[in-house]
């Protein structure tokens, strides 16, 4: 059974799940990059692609060459299903987990 995704692994999933078909290293970063405000390196993007192909999480598949002279495939990826239910799993948990929760000053006097 694999090991659910680290931080960044959960991050490129919903940024997977947010590109659908455009998924690639690219585009999953700079949508990090757009929604958290957090620079991710290209390298960070593609160990973590990795690590999640090999956790079955993600299928990779090559587009067509792009139209511009010298275009080439890109790697795309596509969530499994598996990827899917633990996303969906992580977010209803992760709302159950937040619900009535403040965060106002008046907390912090305990």
């Amino acid at each position: 059974m694999p090991k659910d995704p680290n931080h960044l692994e959960m991050l490129v999933l919903v940024a997977m799940a947010r590109l659908g078909e455009t998924a690639y290293g690219v585009t999953i970063r700079e949508e990090i990059a757009s929604c958290t405000k957090r620079d991710v390196s290209m390298a960070a993007v593609y160990a973590a692609l990795d690590r999640l192909e090999r956790q079955r999480f993600v299928k990779p598949w090559w587009s067509e060459p792009r139209a511009e002279r010298g275009g080439r495939a890109r790697r795309h990826y596509r969530l499994t299903g598996g990827a899917r239910e633990w996303l969906r799993h992580e977010r209803a948990t992760t709302m159950r987990m937040w619900r009535g929760v403040t965060l106002d000053t008046a907390d912090r006097k305990r």
